[in-house]
């Protein structure tokens, strides 16, 4: 493709990277990206990939807006409380960038739609803050052979996973089954640093960015740990697990089931 004057400016320090470059760009603009949530991790990586030039990017979120949300949740301001988040969210990162298209889809991410959604994007970057939905967001990008970017925060701490399904192991290789529901306190219980959010966020952008470049040592099969308290990073390997439900030699796993809500990261 050809860049405009403007398009060259914008991306110039893209461009004079090696390992970027003109073709790098190009493949950015042509990205297709899905975000599930548009809450505290969401918000970053939607910037960021906005930023970046990342042409098409989906976010998935059925919330509104609250005034709690604010102390994290960085996509959106005090005069969209009461919106939904992924109309919230299109609208301030269209406003970064107008070379960006942020399809929002205000609805509730299900077995029965998450086929039909994620299936028109390259890559999918999970943000919520459920058990149910990641294990959903999991399953179906193995079954689609979609590339996934998953990332969790909780208090002073947070976590980086990608899921290359097929040369890689998944996010049941790591947990098979997701803990009883009253075991894991939500971040509305147990409250979370506001910053963390942004720095898992800026982090799983990253990765979103290096897969679609193909740059880089991606966290393919290594979970990576940041704690904010110790200012430290932990980066533990997962192989993957022959024995696994859904990515297995033989799973048991073979269709998607049930019906959770997508949620934004607390």
């Amino acid at each position: 493709m050809e860049f405009t004057e403007e398009q060259i400016l914008r991306y110039s320090r893209h461009i004079i990277l090696p390992e970027v470059g003109g073709d790098g760009q190009e493949r950015l603009l042509n990205a297709k990206v899905a975000l599930v949530g548009a809450g505290g991790l969401g918000s970053p990586v939607g910037y960021y990939l906005a930023a970046a030039g990342v042409g098409t990017i989906g976010v998935i979120d059925d919330d509104r807006v609250e005034l709690s949300n604010l102390q994290r949740q960085i996509a959106h301001s005090t005069r969209r409380v009461g919106t939904l988040k992924a109309e919230s969210a299109k609208t301030a990162w269209e406003a970064l960038n107008d070379d960006v298209r942020v399809i929002a889809h205000a609805v509730r991410l299900t077995a029965a739609n998450i086929r039909g959604i994620i299936g028109e994007y390259d890559i999918v970057a999970d943000g919520s803050d459920n058990f149910s939905t990641r294990y959903l967001v999991n399953d179906a990008c193995v079954m689609m052979k979609k590339t996934l970017i998953s990332a969790a925060v909780f208090r002073f701490e947070g976590q980086v996973l990608g899921i290359y399904p097929g040369v890689g192991p998944c996010y049941r290789c790591l947990f098979e089954a997701p803990p009883p529901a009253d075991l894991v306190p939500s971040c509305q219980e147990a409250g979370v640093l506001g910053v963390v959010p942004g720095v898992i966020g800026t982090l799983q952008a990253t990765e979103v960015l290096k897969a679609i470049l193909g740059i880089g040592d991606p966290l393919r099969g290594r979970l990576l740990i940041w704690n904010a308290l110790e200012m430290s990073f932990t980066t533990v390997n997962v192989p993957r697990n022959p024995g696994c439900p859904v990515c297995g030699d033989h799973p048991t796993i073979i269709s998607l089931a049930g019906g959770e809500r997508s949620c934004s990261t607390g």
